[in-house]
């Protein structure tokens, strides 16, 4: 008998993140040779400052044990850390966590997370049991409709698949400004083939009217850039995707803008701008440290000026009534990904949050955060991201990376340990809503990093000639893959898939992450498999609340089920190139496979196989 597991409904109950004003329990296990203990449970702040001391009362005894509970009710939301205290024979001793997760008696060891989230929180029921498809602009589709107003400055290629250009100008200078011609009439030609997918929400990286081909250094956050379409474009891409039960997400930039912009103006060509008018409007949303050449830029990059975020005015711009969030709400968006959002202050996300659920309650807040969001400090302040009121959901780069490192290596516990660690520190609403992906913009893609050459230190000219796997490689590489998706569009959350993973596309980190999609040169087996688990969530609409039942974690084969009133969806893999046996609960029954890749057959697995099983129970 443990003297405490938090994750054990026999000594904590509710699982996992609790509710403001709900009642939760804790029992300890005391071993008999502490004669006359007296515990204490002890809650700290985030701070590690002493919250409270809570007696705990004695239940009974087993053979080696003496038990003791306490309930305690909290009424604000916060993330608070415990342990357990006990005085014996005049003494005192300290239950903590170890590095294994376990209870010891210790006094150097960790404390448990208590994440307490406010009562009415919500998050939107349009992300929950869906699946979500990134779109780098520039590079999804090319409607090949005339644009106007296009700056003569950018360089338009015709060679649609070609490698983006990464190399500096003759001054040093990487401009970002070769554009291959995605739009937004591309998207909207292409949203039959995203319904195809079971696509239920876009994630569009920027759109905003910027001067690189990313788009992440704003030029004006009332236009859409010229080389995307117009306004009007958006609101009928909006319209037509809504139309297929498919909502859109935008990217919003709000940390810095671009140089070249509206707001700051350093290459003159708007009006005005900060950078040349000290009476400009604009002007007090950035920190000059000696004007005008002088001045805060997002890490280092002196094209991208960082904006006051706690200016009122700057505030007031973006989420005021009249403000850009509510246009692009009213034009058809269903809410934000907020980039950099560690370098998003409190009192601007709250600002935003308030703006969008104003608007319509059931519209997203997503944060870019790559950590465990719910504990996060950034800029020396505890954040307080899902607690309620600022975000609905986050980007889940623990779940990322924990998939791809389990594919590569096989630690069982450990891809179960940091399964666990987010569901018991997240709060259940942002868990439905989690946005779970394998590859992003700014991550290599994952048949890269699963079968390629590990990059360690080369730069980008070793990238760009490794780009492309041999033959033996990338064929591993699409197994693996499939593996990994079968995780992905299993775990708690919300699948989100990087346009082009799912035709086979390759490649390291920015800029070769971001290659326009092979259309026409899909790989056609991989496309109808991601299709197939889309239409497997579709089918099965448990996803929305399944309950999370870990089977087996093991070096070779993980097992997983999501489980619903009497139905069960088991997820397996199999990563070596032995067979391995899927062993279910004696419970699980008549499981019938409803997507498989590779052999399967009679509950063995083949080498690199996977299958996603319906069961009973």
């Amino acid at each position: 008998m443990s003297i405490y597991n938090s994750v054990n409904p026999d000594y904590k109950t509710p699982f996992g993140a609790v509710k403001t004003n709900e009642t939760v329990s804790f029992t300890v296990h005391v071993p008999k040779k502490f004669p006359a203990a007296t515990p204490l449970l002890v809650l700290r702040d985030g701070d590690g400052n002493l919250f409270d001391a809570v007696p705990m009362g004695f239940l009974g005894s087993s053979l080696s044990s003496n038990h003791f509970n306490c309930k305690i009710e909290l009424k604000e939301p916060a993330v608070y850390f415990y342990c357990f205290e006990i005085v014996s024979g005049g003494e005192k001793y300290t239950i903590r966590r170890g590095e294994d997760g376990a209870a010891k008696f210790c006094e150097d060891g960790g404390l448990w997370q208590l994440t307490v989230y406010d009562e009415n929180m919500k998050t939107p029921e349009f992300l929950k049991g869906g699946i979500m498809y990134q779109i780098f602009p520039d590079r999804f589709y090319n409607s090949g409709e005339p644009k106007e107003n296009v700056p003569d400055d950018r360089m338009l290629r015709s060679d649609w698949g070609g490698m983006p250009i990464w190399r500096p100008n003759h001054e040093g200078e990487v401009l970002n400004n070769d554009y291959f011609g995605g739009d937004l009439l591309g998207i909207e030609q292409k949203l039959d083939y995203l319904e195809s997918l079971g696509v239920t929400c876009i994630y569009l990286n920027p759109i905003f009217e910027a001067h690189a081909n990313h788009r992440y250094n704003t030029a004006d956050y009332m236009r859409i850039d010229p080389l995307l379409g117009t306004n009007g474009d958006f609101e009928r891409l909006a319209k037509k995707a809504k139309e297929r039960g498919i909502s859109i997400i935008l990217d919003g930039v709000f940390s810095h803008t671009g140089s070249d912009s509206v707001y700051f103006n350093k290459k003159g060509r708007y009006e005005g701008g900060a950078y040349n008018d000290p009476e400009s409007p604009y002007r007090e949303w950035y920190m000059f440290k000696n004007y005008p050449h002088d001045y805060e830029s997002w890490w280092g990059f002196i094209t991208m000026p960082n904006v006051d975020e706690t200016n009122p005015a700057y505030i007031e711009y973006i989420c005021g009534e009249n403000g850009v969030l509510k246009k692009w709400l009213k034009a058809g968006a269903s809410g934000f990904r907020l980039d950099v959002a560690d370098e998003l202050p409190d009192v601007f996300i709250d600002a935003l949050n308030e703006c969008v659920k104003s608007y319509d309650p059931d519209c997203a807040v997503i944060g870019e955060v790559w950590e465990d969001a719910s504990t996060k400090v950034s800029y020396g302040v505890r954040r307080r991201y899902l607690l309620g009121k600022q975000m609905d959901s986050v980007m889940n780069y623990p779940f990322a990376d924990a998939i791809l490192n389990y594919i590569q290596w096989g630690i069982g516990d450990a891809f179960l340990a940091l399964i666990m660690q987010i569901l018991e520190n997240y709060p259940q609403p942002v868990v439905n809503a989690l946005m779970n992906f394998i590859s992003t913009h700014d991550t290599a893609r994952a048949i890269t990093v699963l079968a390629g050459p590990p990059p360690a230190d080369n730069g980008r000219d070793w990238q760009e000639r490794h780009h492309h796997l041999n033959e033996q490689d990338y064929e591993r590489g699409l197994k693996l893959f499939k593996l990994a998706s079968i995780l992905q569009f299993g775990l708690p959350g919300i699948p989100c898939v990087y346009y082009g993973d799912e035709a086979g596309l390759s490649g390291y980190r920015d800029p070769f992450n971001r290659c326009c999609y092979p259309w026409g040169h899909e790989n056609t087996d991989l496309v109808r498999f991601t299709a197939s688990l889309g239409k497997m969530r579709k089918d099965y609409p448990i996803f929305t609340e399944a309950s999370f039942i870990p089977i087996t974690f093991h070096r070779d084969i993980c097992v997983f089920a999501r489980k619903k009133g009497d139905t069960a969806i088991v997820f397996a893999v199999n990563r070596i190139l032995e067979d391995r046996r899927v062993d279910l609960p004696l419970a699980f029954k008549d499981p019938r496979p409803l997507v498989v890749s590779g052999p399967y057959e009679n509950g063995v697995l083949g080498g690199y196989s996977g299958v996603v099983l319906a069961a009973k129970i």
